[in-house]
């Protein structure tokens, strides 16, 4: 017997030392291990009477063989309680705090931040992108879902309001505030991601026309399944021009250029196909000529526009240059035409960038009409840092070329702040308005932008 407790003891010793050296607990091991002392002494004990009392007295041979027997089945019983204790400390299977087990996998539990850890991210948010407009609660705001239709939603708000000061030549100043635009965006995406729609609202106060056909802006689904290509069904606004299909809320000025609030910046209901390649992109569009839902489908109009993108694949080494060039035609009560062209280079902080239109009749935001009128504008603009940008921008229209002497001429200079990229943003432009039909004037606008 008590050569068979020195074994065990050698056993116990020898496997304390090493886990120990993993840095495993000692303790428990060896009070593991005392509890199995006990217990095999035990067992040894009850074989050791069974035998005394049922069978005769062994053979010299028999007895060595027997207590190698019993050694190697208390040796074993110990080496399975060792294997045990290991995994219980190192997968810590038997307190598993504020943990999730699956099999022998330990999985941490991943908290949601609270709303005031996530507005306190949103305070210290820095977004230096200028050319998309990203709302500044977006990741507040944007809901996913597990089951229906929906993968997410998101819903977002958008608010412009500007100061303007005018100084006409030899009549009196005159000071106005209005709020120049409300939107209340709904964007979705449907289940696979493939699909994803927008309602644009806008209550925006106006006396331009009625109401209900101003309230109603984009809206629209659209599907990138096909590779490169995204396809546009309902109402948005279509490429008549460069800036005639840019956001407004990523506009470089308070104002756009005049052939572009002139010409296009409108929209209109159809079917859009954009295609994005490398050297090249296209927006092709076959839509109804109504505007502000004035009509039911008075008639129908085409609008083509195409970029190339020569320095594609140098990775902006030496700057990224886009020209292009479309048209927008079709007929609403009377034939309308109008072509332009564009080019642009950025580089770094420092971008320019260029843009002409003909129109022989045309169809925009500022109505239907069948005058043959002309304009450009050039831009030049550079960020000092990556939150305060400084830009000009030339700007001619003759709204009537059969009229001489009839051309309106912009000097914008301007100024834009991004607080929070183009989510928060403060624009001061100066504006030199030089007309050859009437007296010339200055204008000073101070404006707001925030996207939530």
């Amino acid at each position: 017997m008590k050569k068979k407790l020195g074994i065990i003891i050698l056993l116990t010793a020898i496997s304390s030392a090493a886990y120990a050296a993993d840095g495993i607990s000692v303790e428990k091991i060896q009070t593991h291990e005392a509890l199995e002392i006990v217990r095999s002494e035990q067992k040894i004990s009850e074989i050791s009477e069974e035998n005394l009392l049922a069978a005769p007295a062994p053979k010299p041979s028999q007895e060595k063989e027997n207590s190698q027997i019993v050694s190697d089945s208390t040796s074993a019983e110990i080496r399975n309680q060792e294997s045990e204790i290991f995994l219980e400390t190192h997968l810590n299977l038997t307190e598993p705090q504020d943990e999730k087990v699956h099999g022998n996998i330990v999985q941490e539990e991943i908290k949601e931040p609270t709303l005031a850890e996530k507005l306190k991210e949103v305070y210290h948010l820095e977004i230096e992108r200028t050319d998309v407009p990203r709302p500044l609660l977006q990741d507040i705001t944007t809901m996913k879902f597990e089951r229906g239709p929906l993968e997410s939603f998101h819903p977002s708000f958008a608010l412009q309001t500007h100061a303007r000061y005018d100084m006409p030549e030899g009549t009196d100043n005159d000071f106005l505030y209005r709020v120049g635009l409300i939107n209340i965006n709904l964007d979705g995406v449907l289940k696979g991601g493939h699909e994803d729609f927008r309602l644009m609202l806008d209550p925006t106060p106006q006396t331009v026309r009625p109401f209900m056909q101003q309230f109603i802006q984009d809206a629209y689904i659209a599907t990138n399944r096909i590779p490169h290509h995204r396809i546009i069904f309902g109402n948005t606004r279509p490429m008549v021009g460069i800036e005639g299909g840019q956001s407004p809320y990523t506009l470089p000025f308070i104002n756009r250029s005049q052939i572009s609030r002139t010409f296009g910046t409108v929209r209109k209901f159809g079917l859009r196909v954009n295609g994005n390649y490398d050297f090249v992109d296209y927006d092709l569009g076959a839509l109804s000529s109504d505007t502000y839902f004035s009509s039911f489908f008075p008639g129908v109009e085409f609008n083509g526009w195409v970029n190339f993108k020569p320095l594609a694949k140098t990775n902006g080494k030496y700057g990224k240059i886009v020209t292009g060039g479309g048209i927008a035609a079709g007929k609403r009560h009377t034939d309308f035409f109008v072509t332009g062209a564009y080019a642009g280079y950025e580089y770094k902080r420092f971008s320019t960038c260029f843009e002409w239109a003909h129109a022989d009749g045309y169809n925009g935001a500022a109505g239907l009409s069948t005058k043959q009128a002309s304009g450009f504008y050039a831009t030049v603009a550079y960020k000092v840092t990556p939150k305060v940008q400084v830009l000009f921008r030339y700007d001619e229209l003759d709204p009537n070329t059969n009229v001489s002497h009839n051309k309106k001429r912009e000097y914008t200079t301007g100024v834009n702040y991004f607080i929070k990229g183009q989510a928060v943003r403060l624009i001061l432009n100066y504006i030199f308005c030089q007309n050859d039909s009437q007296p010339n004037s200055h204008r000073i606008l101070l404006g707001t932008q925030f996207l939530i």
